[in-house]
């Protein structure tokens, strides 16, 4: 930003030549400008008249002047900082014009500020004021805060370390971190790792650019502490699902609506079940659990086992949902929806099937919520959905957390009923039990 400069003017602070000497206006008055002398404390008085008519007379250097600072810039200081700055403000306008600020046409200078006394003699009485009030300075130090006064206004005399914004990463290379934030990018879809393989990426990254190549690393101490600030909250060494999950997932907010009557929301999701099955080849195998829930009444409406699910037994998922259950052969009495708390004379009314339906609620849903698995956005499911008038809600990819209700459901069938069934494989490979082929496994249409 460019500011408009006044004039060069005769004034305390301002350097002059006249009849071949430069020397340093120390005070001017209406008659007569009081100039440095030869020697540190002498002073040469000169009328206006004849320092104005001398040949070569130039006023060749004037005190640096600065636009007056922003006033939301000096309200960023803590209060102390603004006291303290201008309480300081006040003794130097004394040291630079003899008098202190707020006095009257008639005041006087002080005899150790007055036109005869230099800048030098000046600091040096303020400094011994300042020492005999209790407030501790060292004339070089009024003649620090002079200059910076003179250069930024009342702003330099303040003390900025309260505010003072401090590097995030320290004296680190800013190519040291865009080489190791790229390393830890790079080891979000990867396979999980230790911390040695990122700084050891880092370093190859940085090797890949003359510019790279140009800089020094850091001890491996500092690159570790480097690295655990940059990957914090990232999972980076922890669990690759959660690391995907939280680097691929909705970055806009989101949340979770209010659901108030049953189907306004329903959840739809499959996972693999945890338990070996006697396929109808005769051979063992694990299948896939496919469920749907009602959210705002926290049913499950309908389930299917499938050795691998396709789009069509979503389908088949969504129509068992709409229609009543049949009572099976072998079923107690007590499952039957003329036991249950629901209004069964007067749901017969709609529907004549639900005189020997099972107690399950049949839920027409009016949005289904879903992840990106083939199954559930492929066209057979979705045409599935139009025919019924549903609208199709699919989440923010790699966001499991936008249908919990049914990954929750899906985790109790695995802890709360999977590992009471013959055939229990556990959750993982370090939870498997031997030979379990040998046992009697149930068979599909059994499980």
């Amino acid at each position: 930003m460019t500011y408009l400069q006044r004039p060069a003017a005769i004034e305390a602070g301002a350097w002059v030549r006249a009849s071949g000497q430069v020397r340093a206006v120390v005070a001017v008055s209406a008659t007569s400008v009081t100039l440095t002398g030869e020697g540190e404390a002498e002073l040469l008085v000169v009328g206006t008249g004849e320092l104005l008519a001398a040949e070569d007379f130039a006023v060749i250097g004037s005190p640096v002047r600065m636009p007056l600072p922003a006033a939301s810039l000096l309200e960023t200081l803590p209060q102390e900082a603004r006291q303290k700055a201008l309480w300081w403000e006040g003794h130097i306008l004394e040291v630079l014009h003899g008098l202190p600020p707020g006095a009257g046409p008639g005041a006087e200078r002080r005899p150790e500020y007055g036109p005869g006394r230099s800048l030098t003699v000046r600091e040096r009485a303020k400094a011994a004021e300042l020492t005999a009030a209790g407030h501790p300075a060292a004339a070089s130090t009024v003649a620090l805060k002079r200059r910076r006064y003179q250069a930024q206004g009342v702003m330099g005399l303040a003390d900025h370390r309260p505010v003072r914004k401090k590097p995030a990463f320290g004296a680190v290379d800013d190519r040291v971190v865009a080489a190791m934030r790229q390393a830890i990018v790079e080891a979000v879809d990867a396979s999980t790792r230790r911390g040695t393989f990122i700084i050891w990426r880092t370093g190859e990254l940085l090797r890949q650019t003359p510019e790279g190549r140009a800089v020094k690393l850091p001890s491996e101490r500092t690159l570790y502490r480097l690295l655990a600030k940059l990957t914090d909250g990232t999972h980076t060494f922890g669990s690759a699902v959660t690391r995907r999950s939280r680097a691929h997932g909705a970055v806009g907010p989101f949340g979770e609506r209010t659901v108030f009557a049953p189907g306004e929301i329903m959840q739809i999701d499959s996972t693999p079940l945890d338990v070996l099955v006697l396929l109808d080849s005769g051979v063992t195998g694990k299948v896939d659990l496919t469920g749907m829930i009602d959210v705002a009444t926290r049913t499950l409406t309908a389930a299917v086992l499938r050795p691998t699910t396709k789009s069509v037994d979503a389908s088949v998922l969504l129509a068992r949902t709409v229609t009543p259950e049949p009572m099976r052969p072998g079923w107690a009495d007590a499952l039957a929806m003329s036991r249950s708390v629901l209004p069964h004379r007067r749901l017969l009314q709609l529907d004549e099937r639900l005189a020997y339906a099972a107690a399950r609620p049949v839920i027409v849903p009016e949005t289904i919520v879903c992840d990106h698995g083939k199954v559930f956005v492929s066209r057979n499911f979705q045409s599935s959905c139009r025919f019924l008038q549903i609208e199709f809600q699919p989440t923010h990819k790699g966001s499991p957390f936008e249908k919990g209700h049914i990954e929750k459901m899906l985790g109790s069938v695995a802890t709360l009923f999977a590992q009471f069934v013959a055939g229990y494989t556990g959750r993982s490979t370090d939870h498997r039990g031997r030979h379990l082929e040998r046992e009697r496994l149930w068979s599909l249409l059994e499980l």
